[in-house]
């Protein structure tokens, strides 16, 4: 199995900047894909970023293109995501998350994914 612990969230004024970090560890060989996924009060649970652990292939959903960055540092077992330009709608649980499927394309379903973090809050305030 893989644990994932995610870091970093905090509260930050729109326009700002925070770095989430997420450390693997157990049977971290498993890993295909990492993911950053965020749910908000009363909305469903949403792929943020994702890249794959060997080949640094990435995914951006729309919402984040341009001001977030997904990145990997595979001899810490960890990956990042650095958010820039915050808004208010970034507000959110930021959960990590690992898919052992050797898929062609990224997976974006929360589903898809095997393995989970407990989840770190963002708060973005006006």
């Amino acid at each position: 199995q893989v644990q994932l612990v995610e870091s970093g969230g905090g509260l930050v004024q729109a326009g700002g900047s925070l770095r989430l970090s997420c450390a693997a560890s157990g049977r971290t060989f498993l890993i295909y894909t990492m993911a950053w996924f965020r749910q908000a009060p009363g909305k469903e649970r949403e792929s943020v970023a994702a890249i794959r652990w060997s080949g640094g292939n990435t995914y951006y959903a729309d919402s984040v293109k341009g001001r977030f960055t997904i990145s990997r540092d595979n001899a810490k077992n960890t990956v990042y995501l650095q958010m820039n330009s915050l808004k208010p709608e970034d507000t959110a649980v930021y959960y990590c998350a690992a898919d052992r499927d050797p898929t062609v394309q990224i997976m974006v379903a929360p589903s898809w994914y095997d393995y989970w973090g407990q989840g770190t809050q963002v708060t973005v305030s006006s």
